[in-house]
């Protein structure tokens, strides 16, 4: 049997070291590299072709989302495991939304993260940690209200990126993005953040 080769991705030695252990004591797991950012990570997905990385979501440099993205885009046979101590649904959107196959808060077991693992290499459908909340989204509201300017931001929201990282791709001030945002959650009938990614995942408009 073929083993699932997996690259790990987190900026703490420790971890790394222990999701290897745990992960070379099952037989059908091979760990083919390590890294400690997303940049590194883009990297080593091209030059190794694992089928799971394993990473972190707070990354130096380009953040767990944003490195997601990348490596989906680049190298789509490879199925990608959020690894992150928040467990708010925001983040489980905004992770699956940029092409993770799933998520993992850091206190799962050793059972958990090789389960995960196994599931994710398998190709089943999304798999997220009991631990990690989501929350459904009404959805009713057409996009149609949306104007071009507020449908570029609501992409932007489902990448990872911050107020100040969209004010300053845009060249907008931080506050006309807020204010952008709250427009988006009034327009849709929404009440947060992850309702607004998962709104964008249901309606094709992640990017």
């Amino acid at each position: 049997m073929k083993r699932v080769r997996v690259l790990l991705v987190d900026d703490h030695t420790v971890v790394r070291r222990g999701l290897r252990r745990i992960l070379e004591s099952v037989p059908d797991i091979e760990v083919v590299g390590e890294v400690g950012d997303g940049a590194a990570a883009v990297g080593a997905a091209s030059s190794l072709s694992p089928d799971v990385v394993i990473i972190d979501l707070s990354l130096p440099g380009l953040n767990g989302i944003q490195a997601t993205k990348r490596i989906v885009n680049e190298q789509p046979a490879v199925n990608v495991l959020m690894l992150s101590m928040h467990a708010e649904e925001q983040y489980v959107e905004q992770s699956l939304a940029a092409g993770a196959k799933g998520y993992l808060v850091k206190d799962a077991d050793d059972n958990d993260v090789v389960g995960a693992v196994l599931t994710v290499a398998s190709g089943s459908d999304e798999l997220v940690h009991p631990g990690a909340g989501r929350s459904t989204c009404p959805a009713s509201v057409s996009p149609s209200v949306l104007s071009p300017r507020e449908r570029q931001i609501l992409t932007m929201i489902c990448t990872g990126r911050t107020n100040r990282e969209m004010a300053s791709e845009l060249r907008l001030s931080p506050n006309t993005i807020e204010t952008h945002r709250k427009h988006l959650i009034e327009k849709l009938d929404l009440h947060s953040t992850a309702e607004l990614v998962r709104y964008a995942i249901r309606h094709g408009m992640t990017g």
